[in-house]
């Protein structure tokens, strides 16, 4: 078997082959050009570097002088025609006739065979990238279908040309680069992770779980992030967050805001004026990376939902019937875009219904429109039962969310549970419009030693709780104005307190003097309660609460 047929189809051995056919067969074994004795030299279309015209050598002397491995097989069991001698360097002597099956380990450790027999039988060449052999090396490798023929010119059989090209150190290059990128992408998720709230809070009325997934390995990680914030009174925030960006500065400003987050909260603000504290502070930051948030608070005395979004994606609601509803109020821009009012909407959350608050990678197809993905949760919401954690595993699913996911994904799902027998029990409430003057002061203390007596609470508890009962409501007929009320609620954890006034200066405890005969009222709230506080009401005035925690 020779490569006389073969070697004619090489880049540059066309002038040979018409001298050939003008002068007769060329010998195979030197293959060397015949010229004629009279007319001008034929020129060489590539010298060689060691003065011989390249269409004077044989396709063997060729192949021989390449640095890249190359071998050539035939017929239909690929056996060895010929190997040069980078190919022997690299991979050891072949021996011509036998299998490459057999005799070509490498080719199996580059999983060529398959591949071989393809263009063997295809006529089309294939090329693979960077395959690896046991010794480490790493090969691109261009598979070439070629005819053999013999010294006759007659057809002979069909081969192939197997050409090895070493990319180790580019290979080795794209893994550090790999590696690289990997360290930088974990680094990021354990930031991010670390950022986010280890342990929910759980308020008493509120069943809560969430769930947070980065992107796959392919897409780097994003600011994603949500919490839930007990303010007091029975009344508890949820918020859901995306920074704009990547990496591990999209997740560093991500912790940034939902610290401040936390700071406003205690304030115990409307949404809406959270969140424009929110978008001066997101454009302090960074104005290059903005933001998009929900914050909503749940008071369980409204059953509803307060909310205000800046450029985020509706809450949704699903009924205890299944129904599901969608957030109305429009949202504003996203945070750190500045001159903008923001405005708060409501959504009910009655007992037995589910609230969804979640980012825009469990919804955003790049195929589809975002409207056709919010519809899409709809859908699943609306037949997602079970605890908080089961719904949001649900709709993980059912959205097609996958460790390839191309974004990162936050869900936060708040259940508002309806209660019945002995649970329902541990759940009352009470209140009491405070009318008249000073005379409403022992109405009120008589009206809470009964209700908490009724409540069959300690009488350790009963009189303190009168006593800041009675505390609240003096100061209110102090330095309020009408219409005032107080409120008494109770829930399997705790005891709350609570007076409404029409007047908006909001109380602070101070040092009272000893010759003082007022301004001790909130200090001995404050001494005996758990907790207390104050915020301003929508319609006006404000509230001042207390906490007591019951007894285990």
């Amino acid at each position: 078997m020779n490569f006389t047929r073969w070697s004619a189809r090489l880049p540059g051995t066309q002038r040979r082959a018409a001298v050939r056919d003008d002068q007769g067969s060329v010998p195979a074994a030197r293959a060397e050009s015949t010229r004629p004795a009279s007319g001008p030299t034929p020129q060489a279309d590539t010298p060689d570097p060691s003065g011989t015209p390249l269409e004077a050598l044989s396709a063997s002397e060729i192949l021989g002088r390449l640095p890249a491995p190359v071998a050539l097989l035939h017929g239909p069991d690929l056996r060895i025609t010929y190997v040069n001698d980078a190919y022997t360097a690299a991979f050891g002597e072949r021996p011509h006739g036998a299998p490459a099956a057999e005799a070509m380990p490498e080719l199996t450790e580059l999983s060529l065979l398959p591949l071989v027999g393809q263009v063997l039988r295809s006529g089309t060449p294939r090329t693979v990238k960077s395959r690896k052999v046991r010794a480490g090396q790493s090969y691109t490798v261009t598979c070439t279908p070629v005819a053999v023929g013999d010294p006759d010119g007659a057809d002979g059989e069909a081969g192939v040309l197997v050409y090895a090209t070493d990319v180790t150190d580019h290979a080795e290059a794209a893994e550090r680069l790999r590696t690289s990128e990997r360290r930088h992408r974990d680094t990021a998720v354990t930031l991010q992770r670390s950022l986010l709230p280890q342990d929910l809070e759980q308020p008493d009325d509120l069943r809560i779980a969430a769930t947070y997934q980065p992107g796959g390995t392919d897409a780097a990680v994003g600011g994603d992030w949500y919490d839930v914030i007990t303010l007091g009174a029975g009344r508890t925030a949820l918020v859901i967050g995306d920074v704009m960006g990547r990496g591990v500065r999209a997740a560093a400003v991500m912790g940034q805001l939902r610290t401040a987050v936390r700071a406003y909260a205690r304030l115990d603000l409307p949404p809406h004026e959270v969140l424009q504290l929110l978008d001066v502070l997101a454009a302090e930051i960074d104005a290059s990376q903005i933001a998009t948030c929900v914050y909503a608070v749940h008071d369980p005395n409204e059953g509803q939902l307060v909310y205000s979004s800046a450029g985020h994606l509706p809450v949704l609601v699903r009924d205890e019937d299944g129904t599901v509803h969608r957030a109305e109020e429009p949202p504003g821009p996203p945070l750190g875009t500045g001159g903008w009012v923001h405005t708060s909407g409501t959504i009910a959350l009655p007992p037995g219904s589910t609230a969804v608050l979640y980012t825009d990678g469990l919804v955003e197809r790049r195929s589809e429109d975002i409207d056709e993905g919010v519809a899409a949760l709809e859908r699943a919401l609306s037949g997602a039962v079970g605890s908080p954690q089961v719904v949001c595993d649900r709709l993980i699913r059912s959205l097609g969310v996958t460790a390839e996911h191309d974004d990162d994904v936050a869900v936060l799902v708040v259940q508002h549970p309806s209660r019945t027998g002995a649970s329902a029990e541990l759940f009352h409430n009470a209140s009491l419009d405070l009318l008249g003057g000073v005379e409403a002061a022992p109405r009120a203390r008589a009206f809470a030693t009964g209700v908490l007596t009724s409540w069959r609470f300690p009488v350790e508890l009963c009189d303190l709780g009168v006593l800041a009962a009675s505390e609240l409501v003096a100061n209110s007929l102090q330095h309020g104005t009408p219409p005032m009320r107080l409120g008494l609620r109770r829930t399997d954890r705790r005891l709350i307190i609570e007076v409404t006034d029409g007047d908006e200066h909001l109380p602070r405890r101070r040092q009272a003097e000893p010759a003082d005969e007022a301004g001790r009222g909130i200090s001995i709230v404050a001494t005996i309660a758990t907790s207390w506080g104050s915020r301003r009401t929508p319609g006006g005035g404000k509230a001042v609460w207390c906490e007591f925690a019951l007894p285990a």
